[in-house]
């Protein structure tokens, strides 16, 4: 292992994991800050995630979802003991950097990040491509098929094409009003 070099600076890290086991490796960094007395040097452990809106059985359910899967971030001040308490946590693979010298998130990584996180606003999360055949459940044009020209996950609608009139007309509808054939 290679001699780390405190930099004093308190910064924020991101480290690798197993995908699937960030809140685990979340918890068990946490668990070995409290038992080893790490405080004044491991400040903070995130998982980042932000609230989705998906449609589940023709209703809209708000669950939280990783930002970036196989990733926690963690406030530090790297020096040796910080370092090897975080690298030889269950389930982390490394940091983020080259080599062993982990490279810091820049203040517009941080910032954008946590805006995302602190946006209580949910976003819409849909398994809907562009060429996709849907069928309209709801509304005038229910039990017609359409195909998906475009989606807006931001305002939870999505342009269906469907054939009327012996042309293709374009109908905007909620995520709700549709289902995927």
């Amino acid at each position: 292992m290679a001699k780390q070099h405190s930099t004093g600076e308190r910064r924020w890290y991101a480290i690798h994991t197993y995908s699937g086991y960030e809140n685990a490796v979340s918890r068990n960094l946490k668990q070995r800050i409290d038992s080893l007395n790490m405080h004044d040097q491991i400040f903070n452990v995130i998982v980042p995630t932000e609230k989705k809106i998906r449609v589940k059985g023709g209703k809209r359910v708000t669950e939280e979802e990783r930002i970036y899967p196989g990733y926690v971030l963690v406030e530090m001040v790297v020096n040796d003991e910080s370092w090897y308490v975080v690298r030889n946590t269950p389930r982390v693979t490394g940091f983020v950097g080259s080599g062993t010298q982990p490279v810091p998130l820049s203040e517009t990584e941080l910032k954008a990040l946590m805006g995302r996180m602190t946006d209580d606003t949910p976003k819409h999360k849909v398994d809907l491509s562009v060429d996709d055949i849907v069928v309209i459940t709801d509304g005038p044009f229910k039990e017609l098929e359409g195909k998906v020209a475009e989606t807006d996950e931001e305002r939870g609608k999505v342009k269906v094409l469907v054939s009327m009139f012996g042309r293709e007309t374009p109908v905007e509808l909620d995520f709700l009003q549709i289902k995927k054939i």
